[in-house]
């Protein structure tokens, strides 16, 4: 295919494929014959073999092994190699039994319910009966178009073979493919459908490969089926070219380009009927010609032109749930965290690690040790940060936007997002003291995250609840009511351990499609902002609290005191010492009141100062100092 495209793009001459028939000798190998229900001869429609007498399956010549280590494949014995080889130079996958081996007839037909085969990857394979399969009297001995079987393979003892070539269904031979996870060479080739005509020529060529490399001689072939009908001509008018590509072609550039490529012509010079050769079954249409004539012109000779606006421009095709997404990834980064993207695929141990006792399996996994889904995005981001680490980038911040998976149907995923801080906060610097991450910087990113998702982050509650894979005393979640909306903080050392991580790792993960759904605007317009003209007041307090309070309750206490005039409360003390009593500690508090349509005074302030003291008694069980 490669030559015959350079010689019609003028880069050489192709050379004729001679293949001269190979006389018969005695009498012909095993009989040959399709067993398929009523209508489903198509699974097999064209079958050949041919039994080669007297071989000795000596290593492969010198130039053979090298054309095939060229390419990545391993020589192994002249009978294989020559197999490899023409499926490779001419894509036409074959096989080649060892006669000696077979017990009987072969029969084409569909395996039945419980049989097996062990193939020549040296896995047994279950069958169904929607397989199609090579039997002889024993059972299968190879899987139609997809692998042969171990049983009936050649061996340095090979003296007889018997060559198959055939025609499969190309359907049938990728869902079986993909049911029993065989990825092969030949699979690949087969399902996306092979020249019907270069069937018999095949098994002429593959037979003197056989005979010139292991000697032997060939008895007659046997065939059975029919080759199927050719495509269906098309019809071709010269100003498809120019319509579709922005191409004008002289009618003789047209025919001789399509003529080099293989394509049969009658009429002309402005429309052609044009009979696609048999091994282009995916040229159906006026169009396919157009792109085959533009492929040897070259894609960039296609003129550039202005697309015409036949409307006005449309509104943004983005969901609500994609634009949700996009925000939180921009606040996410502005914390500044750098974004990855990263396998979904991870390891059976790692899974374990992170909550998920029986993570959804990957029937054909790349790699062993990316062999399940992710049930969270934290393993990969812990990776990134390993190899950061080991490659002397120690400090960092990460985070990421994606899919975790909870099961293996369709809706068993949830888009979430993590984010890691490892290392140092603030590094070296002349101006600040160097200080490690710790929780609460995983705090500050969680907020910010659901703040971008639009959740009322002011209405948070804060509880140590968080789950094992993080430290059980620098962690916790962020909840509404019962609803835990996000986990944060500080990673298990034993986890860090088994990603080579010696520093500290803080962490945060959130689910961004089970958080609440923000309120919706009638409108387009965004709301007016609002004005707070006159000044507020600030009044800082310290409470005597337990130490079992921690300062999410005190703070919501303060705020829930009066909801019209505090606008803003946050924690700038803590203090633990001999001066108060065991088990108690003070907490500061620095409080901003504000009024929208006046200047607050002091007889205005104080009894909101009073509903304070009297809130945390209440709630918290705290005193003023």
């Amino acid at each position: 295919g490669i030559a015959r495209d350079l010689a019609a793009a003028g880069q050489g001459r192709l050379q004729p494929l001679e293949i001269e028939p190979v006389p018969s000798h005695g009498a012909a190998g095993p009989g040959i014959r399709f067993d398929f229900p009523e209508g489903d001869g198509k699974a097999c429609p064209l079958f050949a073999g041919r039994l080669v007498r007297g071989v000795r399956n000596r290593p492969s010549p010198a130039w053979m092994q090298e054309r095939l280590k060229a390419i990545g494949l391993r020589p192994i014995s002249a009978l294989v190699d020559i197999t490899n080889y023409v499926m490779i130079a001419l894509n036409r996958p074959l096989h080649v039994f060892d006669a000696d081996r077979l017990d009987g007839d072969l029969v084409l037909r569909f395996a039945r319910k419980g049989e097996t085969l062990q193939a020549l990857d040296e896995k047994t394979y279950e069958l169904d009966e929607t397989m199609t399969v090579i039997a002889d009297s024993r059972g299968p001995q190879a899987l139609g178009g997809i692998m042969g079987g171990e049983e009936s393979g050649c061996s340095a003892q090979t003296r007889n073979v018997l060559i198959e070539v055939a025609l499969f269904d190309p359907v049938r031979t990728a869902m079986t493919g993909r049911r029993l996870g065989i990825d092969s060479d030949a699979r690949t080739r087969f399902e996306r459908g092979l020249d019907p005509a270069f069937v018999r020529p095949a098994v002429e060529l593959a037979t003197r490969l056989v005979i010139d490399l292991c000697g032997g001689e060939a008895a007659e072939a046997v065939i059975i089926g029919e080759e199927p009908p050719p495509m269906p001509a098309i019809t071709f008018h010269a100003d498809q070219m120019e319509r579709l590509a922005g191409m004008a072609l002289e009618t003789g550039e047209i025919e001789t380009s399509l003529q080099a490529l293989g394509f049969a012509l009658e009429g002309g010079p402005d429309v052609w009927t044009i009979q696609p050769p048999s091994w282009r079954h995916d040229v159906h249409t006026q169009a396919c010609i157009v792109e085959e004539l533009a492929r040897l012109q070259g894609y960039d000779h296609i003129p550039p032109v202005a697309v015409r606006r036949t409307e006005a421009v449309g509104t943004g095709v983005l969901t609500a749930d994609q634009r949700r997404r996009g925000a939180i990834r921009r606040v996410v980064a502005g914390q500044g965290l750098s974004e990855v993207v990263s396998w979904s695929f991870i390891s059976q141990d790692q899974a374990r690690m992170f909550g998920s006792d029986s993570p959804t399996r990957l029937q054909n996994p790349i790699a062993s040790e990316l062999s399940v889904m992710r049930p969270s995005l934290l393993p990969q981001l812990l990776a990134a940060a390993s190899r950061n680490a080991a490659r002397k980038r120690g400090d960092g911040a990460l985070f990421e936007v994606g899919p975790r998976f909870t099961g293996g149907q369709p809706g068993d995923q949830c888009w979430s997002v993590a984010g890691i801080r490892y290392g140092d906060a603030v590094g070296r610097e002349w101006a600040e003291r160097r200080r490690p991450v710790d929780l609460f910087d995983a705090k500050a990113d969680a907020i910010a995250a659901l703040a971008a998702a639009g959740v009322r982050t002011e209405a948070l509650q804060c509880r140590p609840e968080a789950p094992a894979r993080y430290h059980p005393g620098r962690s916790g979640v962020l909840a509404l009511g019962p609803n835990v909306l996000a986990t944060f903080g500080e990673l298990h050392p034993r986890i860090l351990a088994t990603f080579d991580l010696g520093m500290t790792v803080v962490g945060f993960e959130l689910d961004i499609d089970t958080l609440p759904k923000p309120r919706t605007r009638t409108g387009k317009a965004r709301p007016a902002l609002e004005r707070w003209p006159y000044p507020a007041i600030e009044r800082d307090f310290a409470f005597l609290v337990d130490r079992s309070v921690n300062a999410d309750q005190l703070l919501r206490a303060i705020r829930a005191a009066d909801k019209q005039l505090i606008r803003g409360a946050r924690l700038f003390d803590v203090y633990e010492g001999d001066r108060i009593d065991e088990g108690k500690r003070s907490l500061a508090i620095s409080v901003r009141l504000q009024a929208k349509d006046r200047t607050l005074t002091d007889q205005e302030v104080e009894p909101v100062a009073q509903k304070i003291v009297q809130s945390v008694e209440k709630q918290c069980g705290g005193s003023l100092r």
